[in-house]
């Protein structure tokens, strides 16, 4: 394996290969190489948000972060159709992250549901076909952390050009990397695949509802930052039900333990550098191959930004009861959903056979 080649590796791949040598040095060796591609990793995702908040405003930092998110993950992952449809596709994509989260955010608790079910179930179709990708995770939480952090007057006419700019990189650099892949699906097969039927659209439904309705009931009740009940609820919904089980398993624990570390750390390091959490979070993920410690080291960028909002018993407790709320409920309605679409689907075909021997 070239040295090119073992940057491109992800965490499990990189201590997969590590684990499999043969003798300490070599080991060390690619310890120090996995180490490194850990760095370049944060210091290009620093400069790169360092670089969009000095163009569009620190208050876009969230549009930043999605801009390269979709760059990274969408020069590796396709979205299954002919390249050059998925990269107008993209451009689609980027216009829903750009209107659908302050739609949303203007409208009373029950018209921003219908406007969220629409806009994330066409971020599902459009970019979550084949299911393996897990592109759900890059789109939706990019739609949800612009919800989140929401701007007004100049800052979103800022966002505005950031995510256009960033559409178009991200389109160009989707193209280039995926232009001789052979596909005979088009932009159109898309919606022609969309069948109640198919385990692929189930989920799609299922997951759209999911977070809809969880940001919906967060909403009514007033609990701050129901982004992160979206999240939660969003990262374990998955479509197969013993990955589902998996992470519902660390999601919660892995959260309270992400606590306990930061208030260690918010005790121990020296006062100011709150700052730098999320850096920490982001070398401790880099470092993580399994999700229950992602979990854990994910929870510091979002308590350094929630801490000086709502301090930090506040910002902890909170953290810890939105991301229990979100990954119990989303168990919950999938319990409750699988049954009644079943029966919804058989009282349709049935009344679809009595409605053609008529």
């Amino acid at each position: 394996m070239t040295f090119y080649q073992e940057l491109q590796l992800n965490q499990s791949g990189s201590k997969s290969y590590i684990s499999s040598l043969g003798n300490s040095k070599d080991k060390w060796k690619h310890t120090g190489i996995y180490l490194f591609k850990i760095f370049l990793n944060i210091a290009f995702c620093t400069a790169f948000i360092a670089a969009f908040c000095a163009l569009f405003g620190p208050e876009n930092s969230s549009a930043g972060l999605t801009v390269l998110l979709c760059v990274m993950v969408f020069r590796c992952a396709d979205l299954g159709i002919r390249a050059s449809h998925g990269a107008a596709n993209i451009l689609i994509v980027f216009a829903i992250l750009a209107a659908g989260p302050k739609l949303s955010n203007m409208l009373p608790a029950g018209w921003a549901f219908c406007t969220n079910a629409v806009f994330i179930m066409l971020l599902m179709v459009l970019g979550c076909h084949n299911v393996i990708m897990c592109n759900h995770s890059t789109l939706v939480l990019a739609y949800l952390l612009l919800q989140g952090y929401d701007v007004s007057g100049e800052m979103y006419h800022k966002r505005l050009l950031g995510l256009f700019a960033g559409a178009v990189m991200t389109a160009a650099v989707y193209y280039r990397n995926h232009r001789k892949k052979t596909y005979k699906r088009t932009f159109k097969s898309l919606f022609q695949e969309f069948n109640l039927s198919s385990a692929r659209t189930q989920w799609q439904l299922r997951f759209t509802l999911t977070i809809s309705s969880a940001m919906l009931i967060a909403s009514l009740l007033g609990i701050p930052k129901a982004m992160w009940i979206g999240i939660a609820a969003m990262s374990v919904c998955m479509p197969f039900p013993d990955d589902m089980a998996e992470r519902i398993k660390f999601r919660a624990p892995g959260n309270m333990l992400g606590g306990v570390l930061f208030l260690a750390a918010y005790f121990l390091l020296p006062q100011g550098s709150i700052s730098y959490m999320g850096i920490l979070g982001g070398i401790g993920t880099g470092l993580s191959a399994t999700y229950g410690w992602q979990t854990i080291f994910n929870a510091f960028s979002s308590l350094a930004l929630a801490v000086p909002a709502f301090g930090l018993p506040g910002a902890i407790i909170l953290r810890v009861f939105n991301n229990v709320f979100g990954s119990v409920y989303a168990w919950l309605f999938a319990r409750v959903f699988q049954p009644v679409l079943s029966a919804l689907i058989n009282l349709l075909g049935s009344l679809n056979r009595k409605l053609q021997t008529v």
